[in-house]
């Protein structure tokens, strides 16, 4: 049961009268958070993955920016950074944005978080390098070197 601002108190009063539960519409006021982060799609009887803009992300499903053919109540699936595939529903769609409800609540911390260690297949771009540090896959391993 929800209550429009405080518990039921004692003699009732305007403040302590039950309110029904949330709708679609009231779920607009969960906690999101927005960000940037890129994330893949997969709609379901179709064999091509997509890779989308991720807008906004709650526990219980994602605002998606990417050229991908869906219609409301198509089913998906959605690889999000350190947590992996997770199932959900188009909820709506308007233009190239569309939303996406999550079958399980998920932990938006987690794909917040610091991604996978760096791995040399995925170096840096040069622009952002230090200069004159070469990239991993040509620095020397000290441990072979001689020490004169």
């Amino acid at each position: 049961m929800y209550w429009d601002c405080h518990p039921p108190q004692p003699g009732g009063g305007q403040f302590g009268k039950p309110l029904a539960p949330m709708s679609n519409v009231d779920t607009r006021q969960v906690n999101r958070d927005s960000l940037f982060l890129l994330a893949q799609v997969q709609v379901d009887g179709q064999d091509v993955t997509h890779r989308v803009k991720v807008r906004n992300l709650s526990a219980g499903g994602m605002m998606a920016e990417g050229e991908v053919r869906v219609m409301r109540g198509s089913l998906v699936m959605v690889e999000l950074r350190n947590i992996g595939w997770v199932e959900g529903s188009v909820a709506w769609r308007q233009g190239d944005r569309f939303g996406i409800a999550f079958v399980d609540e998920i932990d938006p911390v987690v794909v917040r978080g610091p991604g996978e260690p760096h791995t040399p297949e995925f170096e840096a771009p040069r622009y952002t390098r230090t200069p004159g540090t070469p990239p991993l896959s040509q620095q020397a391993d000290l441990s072979k070197l001689r020490k004169i």
